[in-house]
């Protein structure tokens, strides 16, 4: 049963039928569109709040942004990459990478981009998705959230901020009409962002202040440029970028057995990442400060070759002492001492566990997803499916994230899953489908169980994978193939499934379950 997709030019007045809604448009979203293409399911619509595709690679344009997941394996496997110019990408060509691929697979003219979406609602009497968004109303039989995890941004709470007179961004979303050359700057956070950011700007700012409130590890950057020979073996000697892929693939995943299984394991990058902290800071004072208090793999290992040797000049200070206040020109620090700045660069992650997009979606009971997820924690279903929340689905949803590899391996797995999914949908002809709870309860007893013996619960830190209940919600405790197995096929026995033609006057089921007579439906 399908619905003609509306011109994306019409009136935002209008209220847009189509089968698909896809919210995002990242590796996730984009993944998705070209995929639902090339299965022959062309009825859906992609809404970007950006003006272009990219997400997380198009809103972090800072200085010195970069990848810390090998290029070869930082991209999709149906669209390898020849032209990486070195083994660690920057953000302007992975952007670049991703508009090429959004270009090549002819994908644009089903995205509308400024397309902010305000909030989506399951209206049981149609048994469809009503989305408002920027540009008028939708209404969609499936919707697919594609809402990156690194998107929102989380500001911190400090008395006064909001009264600083200088300069003052987010990392995500940074002022490239800031001239920071010769100020007095202070940078708040010391994770995956700043430690880019941070050698960035270290020479050129007359004064630096990096307010550090944990030390994280640090491990050397392994990067460098391609050699002219190199360039073209990717490029016309079949499969070699592809066994150039395999190999750095198998290699990160023989971290996991540290991460996620025996901890032990993971002594010898702690002794890696201990032995470039000393090679790069000579002074004691400072060593003791940036030398991390917890097991390495318990927060988000970090890699970079330039960011110590800055926090040595003498232009940089490194302040552990803790935040008190920001006041007009300044921030003054628990030990009272203030220091004078011109502009402050908030790099302080982001939203994950409790990201604001939650608070607008509703489910079948009325209740938005942050509503369960307060009550639950953020849990989910092969990270794509909440029950309460029918025919929508998730990339990037909980326990997809990673620790040691790349995204995109997870993300096309889901997409695998998705359009399975869909294809099924269409098949039978199902009008609603939601995961079972208690499908999704057992799932996540046994994450939890799995998680119970990794170093993210078991490395005496504190961090954003871990939710206020006390649960990784994040990661998945595992290899990554046990994933892409997982999520290989759609398995339709865990959901329950209404058939539009049992769907009642207004919308309700008057069946349970459809008949079902596939054998790979049930299989699993």
């Amino acid at each position: 049963m399908s619905l003609p997709v509306t011109d994306t030019s019409a009136p935002a007045a209008d209220t847009r039928h189509v089968g698909t809604l896809i919210i995002g448009s990242g590796f996730a979203g984009l993944g998705a569109a070209i995929k639902l293409a090339q299965a022959g399911i062309t009825n859906y619509v992609v809404l970007e709040r950006g003006n272009d595709v990219g997400g997380t690679w198009r809103d972090n344009s800072y200085p010195g942004a970069a990848c810390d997941v090998p290029s070869h394996l930082y991209s999709y496997s149906f669209a390898l990459n020849p032209e990486w110019t070195r083994s660690f990408s920057t953000q302007p060509e992975i952007y670049k990478y991703i508009q090429s691929v959004a270009n090549r697979h002819k994908v644009l003219d089903k995205h509308i981009f400024d397309c902010d979406v305000l909030s989506a609602r399951w209206d049981e009497s149609s048994a469809q998705w009503h989305v408002s968004t920027t540009k008028g109303e939708f209404v969609a039989k499936i919707v697919v959230s594609a809402v990156g995890a690194l998107c929102e941004p989380s500001l911190p709470d400090i008395k006064g901020i909001d009264g600083f007179k200088g300069e003052i961004f987010h990392s995500s979303r940074w002022n490239h009409d800031a001239d920071l050359t010769g100020k007095r700057v202070a940078v708040i956070g010391t994770g995956a962002s700043a430690i880019q950011i941070v050698p960035a700007i270290g020479k050129k700012v007359s004064h630096l202040d990096v307010y550090q409130r944990t030390a994280p590890w640090i491990l050397p950057r392994a990067d460098r440029e391609y050699t002219k020979i190199e360039h073209l073996a990717f490029k016309y000697l079949p499969g070699f970028q592809k066994l150039c892929r395999t190999g750095i693939y198998w290699m990160r995943e023989t971290q996991v057995v540290g991460l996620a299984k025996a901890p032990v394991f993971m002594k010898p990058l702690q002794f890696a990442a201990e032995r470039h902290l000393k090679a790069q800071i000579k002074d004691k004072d400072l060593r003791k400060k940036v030398m991390p208090n917890f097991q390495i793999g318990c927060k988000r290992m970090l890699i970079s070759n330039n960011y110590f040797p800055t926090l040595a000049q003498d232009n940089v200070d490194l302040v552990t002492e803790g935040i008190e206040e920001v006041t007009a020109n300044g921030i003054v620090s628990k030990t009272g001492t203030t220091r004078e700045i011109d502009a402050i660069v908030v790099a302080t992650g982001f939203h994950v566990t409790d990201s604001p997009t939650f608070a607008g979606i509703f489910g079948k009971d009325g209740r938005s997803l942050a509503e369960v997820f307060e009550e639950t924690g953020m849990q989910g279903y092969k990270g794509a499916a909440v029950a309460n929340f029918p025919n929508m689905f998730f990339l990037v949803g909980p326990n997809t994230g990673l620790g040691h590899s790349s995204m995109v391996f997870m993300i096309e797995s889901q997409i695998n899953y998705l359009v399975d999914a869909i294809a099924t949908i269409d098949k039978y002809d199902i009008g609603t489908i939601e995961v079972r709870k208690d499908k999704q309860d057992k799932y996540n007893k046994d994450l939890q169980a799995a998680m119970s013996k990794s170093v993210w619960n078991n490395g005496g830190c504190a961090s954003w994978y871990m939710d206020k209940h006390g649960n990784n919600t994040t990661l998945w405790p595992g290899f990554t193939f046990q994933f892409r197995n997982a999520t290989k096929h759609f398995d339709l026995a865990a959901y329950r499934s209404v058939a539009t033609s049992d769907l009642g006057a207004v919308g309700t089921a008057t069946t349970s379950q459809i008949d079902l007579d596939d054998e790979k439906a049930v299989a699993q």
